[in-house]
């Protein structure tokens, strides 16, 4: 199934929203929404006043974070819905960032052998990455994403109005997921977007954000279960997650400092252009405070990576790139220059 991905034009992407779950194919369907402490306070009213079909919505809220993406939480939640006699007909509205629409939608896919959700995101990293494409998952001892489905929501419905409720520092967090994006598919607006946040200066559009969501939509539409294609989007993430769960850093920043061990590996393996590095270093430097990386610190980032759920036949593979625009999938990575990768980004 292919999503209707609700986008704000003419009308607000929300009042899209509402002409949706008012179609007769929701018809005597029960609504949920799961949300957090921040999204009940910041993101709820904004929702409910566009939105009247969720007015008798029963609300679901989970802890803030990725600690809420365990299977202890999905069981109570699962426990939650049986108690509220929802049936198959239900439909979970997951009201929050990327951790709020991977544990929804993998509640929503495991509940009754799967029911309807629909992922409205409220950060700019969930806009553009995390609540398109249909993955959900929960985290399993620590190590992201461990168990989870590809399970596509009805609809996804992207209103930039929620950004208003964020800090400036959280909203550059999404800023790195773009960045991945042009990367891979639209050189132009990536070297532009580099430009703007070395300036500290960026002008973060509508255009920009509907141009992530309709690059990762069309990748996922022609690889929705990640056998080819798709995996370019794990661009910088098999080093990101690591440095994120083992320096407890914010995903966008681990992002943005997995992508640069990405550059650095495609500028050794690959003959990038060692211009193109020098400009990701800088844009880097300008935006994050590296973190200074020992020999001693590489081992438990490589025990990360070695439980990584893209790696095959005990091999660590990355997404690398050729230059700008021209990803390469399964590249073979081994532990010493992972190591060499690690102690060169403590050395920015």
């Amino acid at each position: 199934m292919i999503p209707r991905i609700l986008l704000p034009g003419r009308t607000s992407a929300l009042s899209s929203l509402n002409r949706l779950l008012k179609n007769s194919r929701y018809q005597g369907a029960k609504y949920f929404i799961l949300l957090d402490e921040n999204t009940y306070n910041q993101c709820l009213p904004l929702l409910i006043s566009h939105v009247s079909a969720l007015e008798e919505a029963e609300l679901l809220e989970v802890p803030v974070g990725e600690e809420a993406k365990t299977i202890e939480t999905a069981t109570q939640l699962w426990g939650a819905l049986l108690d509220s006699h929802a049936d198959r007909n239900a439909v979970i509205l997951n009201l929050g960032g990327g951790c709020v629409s991977d544990l929804g939608g993998f509640v929503a896919a495991g509940y009754k052998r799967g029911v309807r959700f629909v992922n409205v995101p409220t950060t700019l990293v969930a806009m553009v990455d995390a609540a398109i494409g249909g993955k959900t998952a929960v985290n399993l001892k620590g190590v992201k994403n461990q168990v989870g489905f590809f399970y596509q929501p009805d609809a996804i419905c992207i209103e930039p109005a929620f950004l208003d409720t964020l800090q400036s520092a959280e909203l550059s967090l999404g800023l790195w997921e773009m960045l991945k994006t042009f990367a891979l598919a639209n050189p132009l607006q990536y070297h532009t977007l580099c430009r703007q946040m070395v300036t500290g200066n960026v002008a973060l559009t509508d255009e920009m954000i509907k141009e992530c969501v309709n690059i990762k939509s069309n990748i996922v539409r022609q690889d929705p279960t990640e056998h080819g294609i798709r995996k370019m989007l794990n661009f910088g993430h098999t080093f990101g997650h690591a440095i994120e769960a083992y320096s407890h850093l914010p995903h966008g920043t681990a992002v943005g400092l997995g992508m640069w061990c990405s550059f650095y590996l495609s500028y050794r393996k690959m003959d990038l252009d060692k211009e193109i590095l020098d400009a990701y270093t800088e844009t880097l430097k300008s935006s994050v405070s590296v973190p200074r990386y020992s020999l001693k610190d590489t081992e438990p980032i490589l025990q990360y990576m070695r439980k990584d759920k893209k790696n095959f036949d005990e091999l660590i593979l990355c997404v690398l790139l050729q230059q700008i625009g021209v990803p390469v999938i399964d590249v073979p990575v081994d532990e010493n220059e992972i190591r060499d990768t690690l102690l060169s980004l403590g050395k920015l």
